[in-house]
């Protein structure tokens, strides 16, 4: 379907692109300016990720998860994650690309192939991800990182105010249960929610419930913005 030797030098940018929506904007803005020659980077639809193969999406130089979910196709979201998770493909999931890295860490590998989104399907019985208690959406709070975690040592500091576009998040539920089988909640809220989700062993995996495509600046870059695109682009 696409061509894989071009695809090792491409970012996919995973999401329904929406030139009115701020956050596209944001992504857009940020990585025009962080993503220099050789790589690149293009807007990869769900629906087109969804009818890609796995040899296809593992063919990126990396993935990054877009916010702007519900998503026209939630499986594609759902695979590219996977594919990025099985495979070793660099992925920065921000905001619903948090929640449906949530989504899919449950469903694969806790197995509970029922765990939804409930944004997405109000009606499901088994929800991953939840409404939470109060919006985060449209305000800024601080984040807490995890002593030690890949995290923590990419912001140098051990939190950061960080810009906040949603009103779903992990299930509290889950929390014990995924970081048991290995995905380490690296970041928190005041009172210890889910912010910041990653996995230590891989050579890059970070999903952040935030934004932080929104905070990047030509003359001061986001921190986890600028790790995602070196490690796609094979310098870390």
């Amino acid at each position: 379907m696409n061509n894989t030797a071009a695809n090792k030098k491409t970012i996919a940018v995973v999401g329904d692109y929406g030139a009115e929506r701020p956050t596209h904007k944001a992504t857009q803005r940020a990585l025009e300016h962080a993503v220099q020659p050789p790589l690149r980077f293009e807007w990869l639809a769900t629906e087109t990720a969804e009818q890609m193969s796995d040899a296809e999406l593992v063919s990126y130089a990396g993935l990054l998860i877009a916010p702007g979910s519900p998503y026209r196709s939630m499986d594609g979201a759902l695979k590219a994650i996977r594919v990025a998770r099985e495979r070793d493909v660099p992925l920065l999931g921000t905001c619903g690309g948090f929640q449906h890295v949530a989504v899919e860490f449950v469903r694969d590998v806790l197995g509970i192939e029922r765990a939804d989104h409930e944004e997405s399907n109000p009606n499901a019985r088994e929800f991953a991800v939840v409404r939470l208690p109060v919006s985060l959406a449209d305000h800024e709070y601080e984040v807490f990182f995890h002593p030690g975690s890949r995290t923590e040592a990419i912001y140098g500091a051990s939190a950061a105010v960080e810009p906040f576009f949603c009103g779903f998040g992990l299930n509290p539920r889950y929390q014990s249960a995924i970081e048991e089988r290995g995905l380490a909640i690296s970041g928190t809220s005041t009172v210890g929610a889910a912010r910041v989700l990653e996995l230590p062993e891989h050579p890059f995996f970070i999903a952040t419930l935030y934004v932080p495509q929104a905070r990047y600046k030509p003359d001061d870059p986001h921190p986890l913005v600028t790790a995602f695109v070196a490690a796609a682009g094979g310098l870390v």
